[in-house]
């Protein structure tokens, strides 16, 4: 009883008289205090007993260390990204990014006008989406060049004037290496070295004009300058380099379509962990003004596709561990509709090999896009950004929205199934999903304990 006494006492605890017991056992009445002392024993035992602890406490220890580790993968990545070549690609998507959204407005406009002019309702209001939707197409590089001056410490408006050129119609009565020029040639590519060589331009004589003179001769000598050197070189040798883009992702789909699709889509996640994706949006961009579409998009969607498959699986496997089934039931959502990020980092590459069996998942999904574009029915997308099921109002192909919607569907069905069985079977260790703890009695067993066995306490 002194024991429970002293325990109460170092509790907090006030105690009732039957409490204050003294030392023999007895209350201060003389009363034989032993029934109430093993009565207050039975209710202060708890307080004292350190309680077994149960499987809920180590599946959130479990999960915030996977969350811990997925943070700590992320800067170490995001450090190691820190070079001058991802340097170079980030400044680059920076350029492109604030353009997604009139992309993807224009490019649903574009499918809206598309399908009506299939199914030939309201032809009246046919043309003037279709306008909608082109204009911004065809003046994609004035935007382009006023966001590369931007980026690079130009003057935004030198940029876009001097990028202006490429899409000019006058152009076309300009001859360079004995070709005459076609407007918009070169497109976006075009665009962002004229703007690139005039932010040079405009530094140089910024730091060598007085300041009477920079007012005129600076604006001047940069569009003349970077100008004359976009009509006869920059165009031309833009113009070669968009149409090779094009030649060869047209080549690698007819020719090489499931093989392609499948390094493609095998390889993306890497690509993003590396840094490496952002080199795609000038790629993409170029794509979608030379063809309206860009082919490359749906297939490297199906990266997304393999992820939500492999963490559906971690979430049906490790079924006692609530906090991480939490975690993916959040994640998931953002997943579907091609947000991969939450699952990426606070899942499936904290794990480690689920992160493996999601790229065997894309890859899956991609051959299985590939392969129909070799058979003739391309998949292609109108604008960039969005990705899972947020794609489908912006497909477009040869075959007609249900059919392509119908292959890019497959596709992601294909991605989800692989890389759920993937992940299922080999993407996790050996008794992953056995409980911590016995479920009824909440008691570790033997295996879970360090070192021998203890009695029994019953």
């Amino acid at each position: 009883m002194t024991a429970a006494f002293e325990a109460l006492l170092a509790a907090g605890g006030t105690g009732t008289a039957d409490d204050r017991a003294d030392g023999d056992g007895r209350n201060d009445d003389g009363e034989d205090g032993g029934k109430s002392a093993g009565a207050d024993d039975a209710s202060v035992a708890p307080a004292v007993t350190p309680a077994v602890t149960p499987a809920a406490d180590t599946a959130a220890d479990t999960t915030d260390a996977l969350a811990r580790r997925g943070a700590e993968l992320k800067a170490r990545q995001k450090a190691r990204n820190a070079t001058p070549l991802k340097t170079v690609l980030r400044r680059v998507a920076d350029i492109f990014v604030p353009l997604i959204p009139a992309l993807i407005g224009c490019g649903i406009v574009a499918g809206i006008a598309g399908l009506l002019t299939n199914l030939r309702w309201l032809p009246g209001l046919t043309p003037a989406l279709t306008a909608l939707s082109s204009a911004f197409m065809a003046l994609i590089a004035v935007f382009v060049g006023h966001n590369t001056a931007k980026e690079f410490g130009g003057t935004p408006v030198l940029g876009g004037a001097v990028a202006a050129v490429v899409v000019y119609p006058g152009v076309a009565k300009v001859t360079a290496f004995g070709t005459a020029l076609a407007p918009g040639q070169g497109g976006v590519l075009g665009a962002l070295a004229a703007a690139v060589l005039g932010t040079y331009v405009e530094k140089w004589c910024r730091a060598r004009l007085p300041g009477t003179l920079d007012v005129l001769l600076t604006p001047t000598l940069t569009v003349l300058v970077s100008g004359l050197l976009t009509l006869y070189v920059l165009m031309y040798a833009a113009g070669e380099v968009a149409t090779a883009i094009g030649t060869a992702a047209d080549w690698l789909l007819t020719t090489t379509g499931a093989l392609a699709g499948l390094i493609l889509g095998g390889l993306f996640l890497p690509l993003v962990m590396l840094g490496l994706h952002q080199a795609l949006i000038p790629i993409h961009t170029t794509l979608i003004e030379q063809q309206g579409h860009t082919v490359l998009l749906p297939i490297l969607a199906m990266a997304g596709a393999g992820q939500v498959g492999a963490a559906a699986a971690v979430y049906v496997r490790l079924r006692h561990d609530t906090s991480l089934r939490t975690t993916i039931r959040s994640a998931l959502p953002a997943g579907l509709l091609g947000v991969g990020e939450p699952l990426i980092y606070g899942v499936s590459l904290p794990l480690g090999r689920p992160f493996l069996t999601a790229c065997v998942g894309g890859a899956a999904g991609g051959a299985f896009v590939g392969l129909f574009a070799m058979l003739g029915t391309e998949v292609g997308a109108t604008a960039i950004g969005p990705s899972g099921w947020a794609l489908f109002p912006l497909l477009a192909g040869g075959g007609g929205w249900a059919v392509t919607a119908g292959v890019y569907g497959g596709g992601l069905l294909t991605g989800y199934a692989v890389g759920f069985l993937a992940t299922y079977f080999f993407g996790l260790p050996d008794g992953a999903g056995r409980p911590v703890c016995d479920p009824e009695k909440h008691e570790p067993r033997p295996a879970d304990r360090p070192g021998p066995r203890p009695a029994s306490p019953r």
